[in-house]
């Protein structure tokens, strides 16, 4: 396989960045700081790969942080996209795509009723606002590791890139300077995958617990998947009257068409998405039951606004990507399957180099980490090799294969990744494990 040096764009694009934009990158992980050596400046991107300004082409296996499901550049997607700009970019008023990507969301999901945002961020803030004006009460809970955005109420022992940048893991919350400590305080930390510990802080504090907000699948930590258990505590929240909010901005469309909270049988109050329901533009919503939805402004007195809520381009992506979802009943199996393939491949390459690995695995999604296993909490996740697994990254990019750059993510598969793009990533891969030792 030919391996990929050439950065010098790169390079001088990275130089450049940092004298106009903090580290260089608009979001934290895309630096590369965990793993290492220069971002790649993308040029751009189809199918299952990415090019970069160098001309160095790349199997993409994070497909944007997981919102290219059906691959970058999808022919259907683009031209929906296209059509839409003919007739304006932002109107600052209602259109028909926006009723008709509720309708698709409502049907598909159960959710009653949805208000589109623009951002994860945005869909998870107004879910813990409206939760707090619904119940008229104030505190939230949430679990260690699981990231719900930006939004200061949240940095709170939160995952993802705060995990991948931090200095030292398992830092008590604030995770972010500039969250004061009196915000912090109203959010409570529990550990996933632990339903006593749930069931005991609903008992002794339930009544002042607005909501419980969690990812049904965590991604943010690595991937870490729920057990019967938990989920059953999860379910057992809504009896003290706290309202269950599923995180779904990544899960959401990319496990099933009625994501993790229908694969899991959970029946959340509201749920929040991003990602896969902007087909790679930017979006976000919340929604759920209509008796909390109404209490949304206009309609109710939790206020809540967006110039760009519901941006007629996103809401084309958004509607095209469901559709095609919707009209192929097999694509999640052949994801899954896909998915498994590349996990057992990873886990024999990782065996017959002496290194020692555990791989968390749900649908399309996949994390590999350095570490004996099992991996069910942000506890587990924090004890992984973050050297090795840097070295690993380093190798399969030299190699062509574009992985997360975090030990503590996960990759998304989509459809158009084929045989040859799982062969070539298996070969990488051994290669790259070849070299730990």
């Amino acid at each position: 396989m030919t391996v990929t040096t050439q950065t010098t764009q790169s390079e001088r694009l990275f130089e450049r960045a940092r004298r106009v934009t903090p580290g260089g990158v608009n979001s934290p992980v895309r630096a590369f700081k965990s793993v290492g050596g220069v971002p790649r400046f993308i040029d751009h991107a189809d199918g299952a790969y990415l090019t970069d300004v160098d001309g160095a082409r790349y199997i993409d296996h994070i497909g944007s942080w997981g919102p290219m499901i059906l691959g970058h550049n999808h022919p259907a997607v683009r031209e929906a996209i296209l059509e839409a700009a003919q007739g304006g970019t932002s109107f600052g008023a209602p259109s028909v795509r926006e009723v008709e990507l509720a309708e698709l969301v409502t049907r598909l999901t159960g959710a009653e009723k949805v208000r589109f945002v623009n951002s994860g961020t945005e869909a998870t803030m107004s879910a813990l606002r409206l939760a707090r004006g619904y119940t008229g009460r104030k505190y939230t809970v949430k679990f260690r590791g699981n990231y719900h955005g930006h939004f200061d109420g949240l940095l709170v022992e939160a995952g993802s890139g705060l995990m991948t940048n931090a200095d030292r893991l398992g830092t008590a919350a604030p995770s972010s300077a500039g969250v004061p400590e009196e915000y912090a305080g109203l959010t409570l930390v529990a550990d996933y995958n632990d339903p006593d510990a749930l069931d005991q802080l609903m008992r002794e504090r339930g009544a002042e617990i607005a909501a419980v907000i969690f990812e049904p699948v965590v991604g943010n930590a690595g991937v870490l998947i729920p057990t019967p258990d938990f989920v059953d505590a999860l379910q057992r929240v809504q009896q003290v009257g706290a309202l269950l909010i599923a995180d779904e901005v990544m899960t959401g469309f990319r496990l099933g068409l009625q994501g993790a909270c229908g694969l899991l049988g959970l029946q959340p109050d509201l749920i929040c998405w991003g990602k896969i329901i902007g087909g790679g533009l930017p979006v976000g919503a919340y929604g759920g039951r209509a008796d909390v939805m109404d209490f949304v402004s206009p309609q109710g007195p939790v206020y809540q606004a967006g110039t760009l809520s519901g941006n007629p381009l996103a809401m084309a992506a958004g509607l095209a990507t469901l559709r095609l979802l919707e009209a192929d009943p097999d694509v999640y199996a052949r994801l899954d399957g896909y998915t498994l393939r590349l996990a057992e491949g990873l886990q024999a390459a990782a065996q017959a180099a002496g290194v020692i690995i555990s791989i968390n695995r749900i649908g399309s999604m996949l994390t590999v980490f350095f570490h004996p296993g099992p991996v069910r909490s942000y506890t587990d996740a924090a004890q992984a090799d973050t050297a090795a697994f840097a070295a690993w990254f380093q190798g399969l990019l030299a190699r062509g294969v574009y992985w997360a750059p975090s030990q503590f993510e996960s990759i998304f598969i989509s459809s158009a990744h084929g045989d040859a793009e799982l062969e070539a990533t298996l070969t990488a891969a051994r290669a790259a494990f070849g070299e730990l030792r």
